[in-house]
C-alpha cells in the first residue's frame, strides 16, 4: 500500500484544487479565449489542463506530454515586483523541468492564431512524440458491408503542415 502523506499535505494539496477550481470559475477573457484552441485535445492532438496546480505554483495551462506550462500576463504583470515573483515561479519550475511560456493577454485576444502557432512550435521543440490521428475514410461499400474497414488509423505531422511565424 502507497504511504499515504500526512495530514498536512493533504489538506495544502486539497486547498491548492479549491483555489485552482475557483481560478477556473473565474477566467479572464483571454484565457478563456486561449482554452477554446487548447481543450479538447485540438492543439497537436495533446491534452492541456486548465489551472493546474504544479508544486506550490497554479498554471494558467499545462500540457503534462509536453512538460509545458503556458501563463497569460495581465498589466499587473508589467510591474517590477510582480515580474520578480514571476521569475523565481519560472526559475522554480524550469529547475523542475518544465519549460514555461508567457502572453501578453492582449496577445491572445488579439492574435490568437499567432499565440497557438508559438505554442506548436514549444510542443515540436519539446520532442514530445505526436499522438495517433484517426481520420476517416468513406466505404465505397455498400452498407454493413466492409465492417470495420471504413475507418483507418494514420498518424498525421500535424505541426509539420502549420505555418509558423
Amino acid at each position: 500500500m502507497p504511504q499515504q502523506p500526512p495530514p498536512s499535505s493533504r489538506r495544502r494539496a486539497a486547498f491548492k484544487q479549491d483555489q485552482a477550481r475557483q481560478l477556473r470559475q473565474s477566467s479572464s477573457d483571454a484565457e478563456k479565449r486561449l482554452w477554446r484552441y487548447l481543450r479538447n485535445k485540438q492543439t497537436a492532438g495533446l491534452r492541456f489542463r486548465q489551472q493546474q496546480p504544479i508544486g506550490p505554483y497554479i498554471a494558467d495551462f499545462y500540457c503534462a506530454a509536453a512538460k509545458l506550462i503556458i501563463e497569460l500576463d495581465g498589466r499587473q504583470h508589467g510591474e517590477e515586483e510582480q515580474q520578480l515573483r514571476d521569475d523565481v515561479r519560472t526559475r522554480w519550475l524550469t529547475e523542475r523541468g518544465y519549460r514555461v511560456i508567457r502572453f501578453w493577454n492582449g496577445q491572445v485576444m488579439q492574435y490568437p492564431d499567432d499565440t497557438v502557432d508559438l505554442i506548436l512550435r514549444a510542443i515540436r521543440e519539446s520532442g514530445v512524440p505526436l499522438p495517433e490521428i484517426c481520420v476517416p475514410q468513406i466505404s465505397t461499400l455498400p452498407q454493413g458491408e466492409g465492417e470495420g474497414k471504413n475507418v483507418d488509423c494514420v498518424i498525421e505531422e500535424i505541426v509539420e503542415r502549420l505555418p509558423l511565424t
